[in-house]
């Protein structure tokens, strides 16, 4: 809420400090994302642990659960990578669980969307980006840089296609972050707006409030319901791109 009773729909994204940690004057503190990161990281874990230890032929719920996730990014990356690119695997997979599981829980009302924070969203797109860097050039060396060097150009405009391929692949983790965090945060601000619609127009008391209160009620209902929808989006789009480029490491080049 705001400090004159109103509806911020930015105070949910506020940052705040749980455990005030200083040494040497540096800000280490232990905020509300770094728990919420930590509530994330325990759902995930217990999920996997739990539903993979049963390992019945007639898998249960948990189990059946955990499996159809299993199944479901080994194929997003075989699709895009194929065989080969199951050795990064457990990255991918682990990218795609914790965004999901952020997107997710931070649709349960008065829980923190850890995902609406553009610099959590900021390191994991420089995570995915350093990885392709690293990986391509240990494994391919100065081959990997063809990947500047489109085939098939003139010489006289080949500088121009480099500075071209290199600004789009420095930008790449820029859109991968801004796109999760963007999504995240607009839709929780539109779910907040309709619902202070709803508490505004019911606390005013006219006969004709009433009347018009169902409406934006309505509406935030199916938002929540596009949210969730949007929530698993982003995740998978998250999760595609980063095998998208993974896989300019594994095969460099035009």
């Amino acid at each position: 809420m705001a400090a004159g009773g109103g509806i911020d729909p930015i105070h949910q994204f506020h940052i705040t400090n749980l455990v005030e940690l200083k040494p040497l004057g540096i800000n280490l503190s232990f905020t509300n994302t770094s728990l919420w990161m930590v509530i994330v990281l325990g759902v995930v874990s217990a999920l996997m642990i739990y539903g993979s230890s049963q390992r019945a032929v007639v898998p249960g719920r948990l189990q059946s659960l955990a499996e159809m996730i299993y199944e479901f990014v080994a194929s997003t990356l075989t699709g895009v990578m194929g065989k080969e690119g199951m050795k990064f695997f457990p990255f991918v997979f682990s990218l795609f669980m914790f965004v999901l599981a952020s997107n997710m829980l931070g649709m349960i009302p008065g829980s923190f969307t850890v995902t609406s924070q553009i610099i959590v969203t900021a390191a994991f797109a420089v995570l995915v980006i350093s990885v392709v860097l690293i990986y391509g050039i240990v494994k391919h060396g100065s081959h990997f840089f063809g990947l500047f060097v489109p085939s098939g150009v003139p010489g006289w405009l080949l500088p121009f296609m480099v500075l071209i391929e290199a600004v789009s692949f420095l930008s790449r983790p820029v859109s991968l972050s801004l796109r999760l965090f963007g999504n995240m945060l607009a839709g929780h601000i539109a779910l907040k707006v309709f619902g202070g619609f709803v508490v505004a127009l019911l606390g005013s008391g006219a006969v004709l409030s009433y009347a018009i209160a169902p409406l934006p009620l309505l509406l935030a209902v199916a938002l929540t319901a596009l949210e969730f929808l949007v929530a698993f989006l982003q995740a998978y789009v998250f999760a595609i791109l980063t095998c998208v480029y993974l896989n300019d490491a594994l095969h460099p080049g035009h």
